[in-house]
């Protein structure tokens, strides 16, 4: 089994004996692997010799003129290069399946079956292989359907959800149904290894983009389902929380997100308008829904006479959260001022951290993405040695 030297005094991650083969691109199944790797597995990323679409999105360019698209969802990872069409090729990818403990695969339907590396046919060379796969739309009626971020975000409802009101439909600024779905991924390969622990058993695991994007509309699909209301989009509003959106101050405006009675009621004391929770129409929130647009009036008055960054002192002081409007600078900006480290330097290059904090086995960054081709790492593809204990009932 491949095995990366850590430096003095670092700790092994949780996935640290897991090897994974990467034959996703774009977007979902990179995200997932990379989540794996950042946790220590060892990932090797198959390219085909046209690589990943996504090392040709740009721009942004790094400066040494790779896409910064690409590096932000590929660090440690290794990166080999196999033409699957060519049989000896092939049979370098089925040796790698052989001796992973996941596979996760977004080829098109019948795709990895046509080479020979479908679930069943690594399963009978691998049976303790945890196989994910990723489709558009499922194997079923909708298996020839292509899957792109912007397609499902259309289909799936989203967009009719987003944006300034209900006829301008607008998509979420992030592929945010190939992120759900990369994460959805990773949870699920997670426990299918669980599970493997304690039986010895691996198994396939599927997603699809629909169903990730409707799982993560939560509320809103919630609601139709439960009720058969369907939602339209309300810009920044909140249908079911008020006030829980942006109000005017002497600068700029500020987001604030009252989602209880106790949170409004101090608001509004802080405001000077402590009369309001014992006005009928703002009671309860259900009432402050209903005439959002003269509650709205009634804080902007207030509001007006100060800045956001005032505001946003002394409300936070009492408990109400509000912030502003930033963009993405910014937000790297103050979760530096709050010392949540999301910057970190991963060889020579500055990525995004992962969010994610273990006390025992904290995430490790261990390598930039790789160029294509770079290597998979030596004893890879020639065999790995599996502790019993590990697959012991």
């Amino acid at each position: 089994m491949y095995t990366y030297a850590m430096s003095a005094g670092q700790v092994a991650g949780p996935l640290a004996e897991i090897v994974v083969a990467d034959f996703s691109r774009i977007l979902a199944g990179p995200y997932a692997t990379m989540l794996l790797g950042d946790l220590g597995a060892t990932v090797i990323k198959v390219e085909s010799p046209a690589g990943d679409d996504t090392r040709q999105w740009g721009p942004p360019w790094t400066g040494d003129g790779t896409s910064t698209y690409f590096q932000s969802i590929n660090r440690n990872k290794r990166s080999i290069v196999l033409d699957l069409r060519m049989p000896d090729q092939r049979a370098t990818a089925l040796r790698l399946a052989e001796r992973a403990d996941v596979l996760i695969q977004n080829l098109k339907a019948g795709g990895m079956e046509r080479l020979g590396l479908g679930y069943d046919q690594v399963r009978r060379r691998n049976p303790a292989i945890v196989y994910c796969s990723i489709t558009g739309y499922g194997t079923g009626t909708g298996a020839h359907l292509l899957g792109y971020d912007l397609i499902v975000q259309a289909v799936s409802g989203l967009i009719r959800l987003t944006g300034p009101d209900a006829d301008t439909p607008t998509k979420s600024g992030v592929a945010i149904a190939d992120v759900l779905t990369g994460l959805h991924a990773a949870i699920g390969i997670l426990a299918a290894l669980h599970h493997r622990t304690r039986t010895g058993e691996g198994q396939h695991v599927e997603l699809n983009l629909l169903s990730s994007m409707l799982s993560g509309m939560v509320n809103f699909s919630g609601a139709y389902v439960l009720t058969g209301e369907v939602a339209r989009a309300m810009g920044i509003r909140h249908p079911s929380i008020c006030p829980y959106e942006p109000y005017p101050t002497a600068d700029r405006p500020l987001v604030i997100a009252a989602g209880n009675d106790r949170q409004f009621a101090t608001l509004c004391r802080t405001l000077d308008l402590a009369e309001l929770p014992g006005d009928p129409r703002f009671a309860s929130n259900t009432d402050r829904v209903a005439h959002r647009d003269e509650l709205a009036g009634l804080l902007a008055e207030p509001l007006g006479r100060r800045t956001a960054d005032e505001w946003l002192a002394e409300l936070s002081a009492v408990g109400v959260p509000c912030g502003p409007i930033n963009d993405v600078a910014e937000g790297v900006a103050l979760a530096e001022r709050l010392s949540l480290g999301p910057v970190v330097e991963v060889a020579g290059t500055r990525q995004v951290a992962s969010p994610l904090g273990l006390s025992a086995t904290p995430v490790s960054y261990r390598r930039r993405a790789a160029m294509a081709g770079a290597g998979a790492g030596t004893g890879t593809l020639s065999g790995r040695s599996r502790p019993a204990a590990r697959f012991a009932p």
